[in-house]
C-alpha cells in the first residue's frame, strides 16, 4: 500500500513534495519520518509519512543522535560571539584539570575540530556515565590523549558535546543544556530537547533497528573493528557492555539527560527551526549567530583522514562541513550535522535555508541517510527558484 504524504509546501516547492512522496513509495512500507526547511526564516517545507494506522505525525518526536552536536555548538557558538568564550585560549584557561597527561596546551578552536585525541577512555564508559556529560567529563580530564593533540584529526563521537560542554559550565556556571533551553528552545518553541521533559514522553518515538540484506549481515560480521582500535574506543565498543548506538536514544536515562553529543531528541520542524533561527530573522526574532560568527565556525578545520572513522571527512567548529563533500550543492561555510540514524540539518546562509531531516528506522550504514542526497538537491534547488 502506497502511503500517503501529508503536510504542505508553499507555492514553487511542490517538487520537494513530489520528490518525498517518490522517495517514500520505494521505502519499506513500515517507513516513519520527517522533512522540513525554512527559507530566510519562512518555512516552505512541513512534511511526513508514516504506516497506515500509525499514529505518527508532523509533532513526532525521534533520537537525532549526532545532530544533537549542532545544537551543543550553536551554544558555543553564541557564547563565542558574546566574548564569554576566545576560541584560541587553552582548555585549561577553562578547566585547569584538564592539563594532565599531555594536554594542556590544546585551545577550544583545536577541541571543537574534532583534535583533541580525546575519543573516549581506556576502559570505556557505563551507560549512566555516558547519559552525565560531567561524568564523562571528569573522566577524561585524566585521561591520557590517543593521539599527540592537534597532530590528527578523528570524530569524538560520544564525547565531543561532554566537552565543550564543560568548558560551558566552567564559563557560566551553567550546564550546555541549560543554556540551549535558555537561550535557544525555550524562545523559539522548538522541538528539540536536550534533556525531554517527562510530559513530552507520549511524543517520542523508539528508534527501530535498521533492515540489512544477507550482503550487509555477512560484511558487517566480516569486518568489525578491533577490540581496541580507534573506531572501537571513541562509539564505547571496548567497554564491559559495549554500547549498542542504535537503542541509544530508547534509554529513557538518555533521553531525560540529553548528552549534548547524542542524547537529543527532535522532530524536523526542530531541526529545521534551529538552524533558521541561527541564520535568519524568524517571527520578529533577529538570527541567533552573526553572519562573521557563521562563517568563523563554518570554516574549514579540520580536511583528509580521518583517523576514527577511516574516511575521508571534513569538519568546521563543532560543526560538520555539511558543503564539503557530503552536499557540494550548498554554499561554502555550510553549518550543520548529521545522525547516525539517517537525521540531516544544515544552514546554508548564501541561500537562507535551513533544512531539516529525521527518520525511525536506523539507516543503514549510519549516518546521514542516503536519500538526503536527493530531498536536499530538491529542496535547495527549490530555494534558490524561490
Amino acid at each position: 500500500m502506497t502511503q500517503k504524504i501529508h503536510g504542505t509546501v508553499a507555492d514553487g516547492f511542490e517538487t520537494v513534495r513530489d520528490e518525498f512522496a517518490a522517495f517514500v513509495a520505494e521505502e519499506r512500507a513500515d517507513y516513519e519520518g520527517q522533512l522540513c526547511a525554512y527559507v530566510h526564516g519562512r518555512r516552505v517545507v512541513d512534511l511526513w509519512a508514516a504506516p497506515p494506522g500509525s499514529d505518527a505525525d508532523g509533532d513526532s518526536l525521534y533520537g537525532v543522535f549526532s545532530s544533537t552536536k549542532g545544537a551543543a555548538h550553536l551554544v558555543v557558538a553564541l557564547l563565542v560571539q558574546d566574548g564569554t568564550l576566545e576560541l584560541d585560549r587553552k582548555v585549561t584557561y577553562y578547566w585547569p584539570e584538564f592539563a594532565a597527561e599531555g594536554k594542556d596546551a590544546l585551545t577550544l578552536r583545536e577541541l571543537l575540530a574534532h583534535r583533541a585525541g580525546l575519543i573516549g577512555t581506556d576502559t570505556g564508559f557505563t551507560l549512566d556515565e555516558l547519559a552525565d556529560d560531567r561524568a564523562i567529563a571528569e573522566r577524561l580530564a585524566d585521561q591520557r590523549p590517543f593521539w599527540r593533540p592537534g597532530a590528527a584529526f578523528g570524530y569524538h563521537a560520544l564525547v565531543i558535546g561532554a566537552l565543550t560542554g564543560e568548558i560551558v559550565r566552567r564559563a557560566t556556571g551553567r550546564s550546555l543544556q541549560e543554556v540551549h533551553e535558555e537561550r535557544v528552545r525555550a524562545p523559539y518553541a522548538l522541538d528539540f530537547f536536550l534533556g525531554l521533559p517527562t510530559p513530552h514522553e507520549p511524543r517520542f518515538r523508539t528508534t527501530q533497528p535498521p533492515t540489512l540484506t544477507p550482503e550487509q549481515q555477512a560484511l558487517r560480521a566480516a569486518e568489525p573493528p578491533a577490540p581496541h582500535s580507534l573506531t572501537a574506543i571513541a562509539f564505547n565498543e571496548h567497554a564491559p557492555h559495549p554500547t549498542d548506538l542504535v537503542s541509544l536514544p530508547n534509554e529513557r536515562v538518555i533521553r531525560a539527560k540529553g548528552p549534548a553529543s547524542v542524547g537529543g531528541v527532535a522532530s524536523a520542524r526542530g531541526l529545521a527551526g534551529l538552524y533558521a533561527a541561527a541564520i535568519s530573522e524568524v517571527e520578529d526574532r533577529a538570527a541567533l549567530l552573526k553572519a562573521d560568527t557563521v562563517a568563523e565556525f563554518g570554516q574549514l578545520h579540520s580536511v583528509g583522514y580521518d583517523v576514527v572513522t577511516r574516511t575521508h571527512r571534513a569538519f568546521g567548529l563543532g560543526f560538520q562541513a555539511t558543503s564539503a563533500f557530503v552536499y557540494p550543492s550548498l554554499g561554502a561555510g555550510t553549518i550543520g550535522h548529521s545522525g547516525a540514524a539517517g537525521s540531516q540539518a544544515f544552514a546554508d546562509r548564501h541561500s537562507g535555508l535551513a533544512y531539516g531531516y529525521t527518520r525511525r528506522r536506523f539507516a543503514y550504514p549510519g549516518g546521514p541517510a542516503q536519500e538526503n542526497n536527493r530531498l536536499v538537491k530538491a529542496v535547495h534547488k527549490a530555494a534558490l527558484a524561490s
